[in-house]
């Protein structure tokens, strides 16, 4: 395998916006990072559940994943597109975030989100199987792509909370740009 090839699709893959990590940066700018920090946890073990289930029907998926794929990236590009349209048109209240921003939503959320679900769909057969040998191994993977996941999060957190008040200040255009980003995640899912 080639671990740099790897470890940069993961990177890239987690750090970049998208929906969770959006979310991640309005609750910390909005409600505080300790609230982002809940939802983070619930991030990270939904994106680990994912991987595993990823990896535990991996054969099953490969048989009908072109039509999953396909499927995925339709519903998917048109849920970032929606969440972009609602990012410009949002009303950025603390109480819309307190009520978005749970261990349970972040749960949810990777079950829910496109850009981790075509992530899941495709690092571990791409990357994993193809050379891990034997559960330990794929259980090392997935605890290493979980880290990185959950680093990410928190880098978003870290990056809300520091530039809280910055965001505030400028908030519709960070809102706009960030609706950007989404339209474009949503872009390449075609790609």
């Amino acid at each position: 395998m080639d671990m740099t090839s790897f470890f940069l699709y993961c990177m890239i893959a987690t750090f970049t916006p998208g929906p969770t990590n959006i979310l991640i940066l309005s609750t910390a700018t909005n409600a505080g990072a300790k609230k982002a920090m809940k939802f983070s946890y619930g991030s990270a073990i939904g994106f680990c559940l994912l991987l595993v289930l990823s990896a535990a029907m991996n054969t099953m998926l490969m048989t009908v994943l072109p039509k999953i794929l396909v499927f995925m990236q339709i519903t998917g590009s048109l849920y970032m597109v929606y969440l972009a349209y609602r990012m410009i048109k949002k009303n950025t209240s603390q109480a819309a975030v307190n009520q978005e921003a749970t261990f349970r939503s972040g749960f949810v959320l990777q079950f829910l989100n496109p850009k981790t679900v075509l992530f899941a769909l495709t690092v571990i057969p791409t990357f994993i199987m193809p050379y891990a040998s034997g559960i330990p191994m794929v259980t090392v993977y997935i605890a290493g792509i979980t880290l990185i996941g959950f680093s990410a999060f928190i880098t978003w957190v870290v990056f809300g909370a520091v530039f809280k008040e910055f965001l505030h200040k400028h908030q519709t255009a960070a809102n706009l740009i960030m609706a950007l980003f989404l339209a474009y995640a949503a872009i390449m899912i075609w790609e």
